[in-house]
């Protein structure tokens, strides 16, 4: 019989696929600038962005003027370059191990923003989950975060997600068919959920997830070196794995177009917008602050709760994959083919290129190519992934500005 990391009450297993919510009198402060723009007329000029004072993250070791002329990767790291990234780190420690995934929620707005520990992950993906929302697939290799959260169910595309980066995933448990799919592959030693009982946080390696005010939002949050000492105290394998795929270049290619704006809208309920900041060089996130029935597109500034700042990225991909129902609404699953090849948006530097992402083999990381098959350059740095459908409407509102709808299959 297959050992489980964590003991799985299915009872309890059942439960976590819905949200245990606040109550309407222990709100836990969010941010509170907000950007209104008309749905109608989704331009820049009429909406500015407003600047904020948590604009800079810094969060792992950044390129410096040292890095070669002819980049990193696709293969052949050397040890001390972070493969999921392209920096260079002072330290090799970090990468002996596999990267952990956790998966985040920010719905309901009301308690579950700002998230904790966004900002310290190296990939993170966005993708349609199921009634009009999304959720992450949060990658954490270089960095370690205290705290890691809410973390919330599964869904299918976290199978193929765990096979591209040989990683360790902790989750909320899942509807019964996706966790037989999760606990009937090669990795179900690499699954980590919460167990049975009640373990207030901070973590611990023998309880690596927690539960935070459990008497009000109970939030399950987890650490990701107690994730990592959880698995390893179960004689699971937690050593490099062979991570190469991506190619890491501080010069931005020449052929891009102007794309210093980028806008994704899931539902009239879950959209988020991308801003380039000149002054950091990187992608500052902002989410939807409202329904919009009508009014308009409404964002405020996503920050990161373990250390207040605006969560940023170095590169912003859009992926055009393949979706369709496994179960159609009320109840819906939806399956995303993550293998083969198909179009891509990338976005680094204030620039857009079109590309083609790949993904040749189930244990491949995710990488760009130009049609020709050449690598396309990321920025050395963190990346978002923006996981849309192959049937996605795709506007340019003005010069610079670039706008992504989701589309049911």
């Amino acid at each position: 019989m297959k050992k489980l990391v964590i003991s799985i009450v299915f009872g309890w297993a059942l439960a976590a696929c819905t949200w245990f919510g606040p109550s309407p009198t222990e709100a836990i402060s969010a941010p509170t600038a907000t950007i209104r723009i008309a749905t109608a007329t989704p331009t820049k000029t009429a909406t500015p962005i407003p600047p904020t004072e948590t604009a800079t993250p810094t969060v792992t070791p950044t390129a410096t003027p040292s890095y070669p002329e002819e980049g990193y990767g696709p293969q052949n790291f050397p040890d001390n370059v972070n493969p999921l990234t392209g920096e260079v780190l002072s330290s090799t420690s970090s990468l002996a191990r596999r990267p952990v995934a956790v998966k985040i929620n920010i719905v309901p707005r009301t308690g579950s923003r700002p998230p904790w520990g966004l900002s310290y992950a190296d990939i993170v993906y966005d993708y349609y989950q199921n009634n009009g929302y999304t959720r992450f697939h949060t990658i954490f290799y270089a960095d370690d975060t205290e705290l890691a959260g809410p973390i919330r169910s599964a869904r299918f595309p976290d199978h193929s997600l765990i096979r591209m980066y040989k990683s360790i995933f902790a989750y909320g448990s899942a509807d019964p068919i996706i966790n037989e799919r999760l606990f009937g592959s090669e990795y179900y030693d690499r699954l980590v959920l919460e167990g049975g009982g009640s373990q207030l946080c901070p973590p611990t390696s023998q309880a690596p997830m927690c539960r935070f005010d459990p008497q009000g939002y109970s939030f399950l949050l987890g650490g990701t070196e107690e994730i990592h000492a959880h698995v390893r105290s179960q004689g699971v394998d937690d050593s490099r794995q062979n991570l190469d795929g991506m190619y890491f270049n501080l010069e931005p290619p020449d052929d891009g177009a102007a794309g210093d704006q980028v806008t994704i809208r899931y539902s009239n309920d879950d959209f988020a917008r991308w801003e380039f900041d000149i002054s950091s060089g990187r992608y500052l996130r902002y989410q939807d602050d409202a329904y919009d029935s009508g009014q308009g597109e409404e964002y405020a500034p996503l920050l990161d709760r373990t250390n207040d700042e605006h969560i940023a990225a170095d590169n912003v991909v859009i992926l055009l994959m393949a979706h369709s129902f496994y179960r159609r609404p009320p109840n819906e699953i939806i399956e995303i083919l993550m293998s083969g090849s198909g179009p891509a948006y990338a976005f680094r530097d204030g620039e857009v290129y079109e590309v083609q992402w790949n993904i040749p083999a189930m244990d491949s990381v995710l990488f760009l190519t130009y049609e020709d098959g050449t690598p396309f350059p990321y920025k050395p740095g963190n990346t978002w992934y923006q996981v849309i459908g192959q049937s996605s409407n795709i506007t340019t509102p003005e010069e610079g500005s670039w706008r992504f709808e989701y589309i049911t299959p």
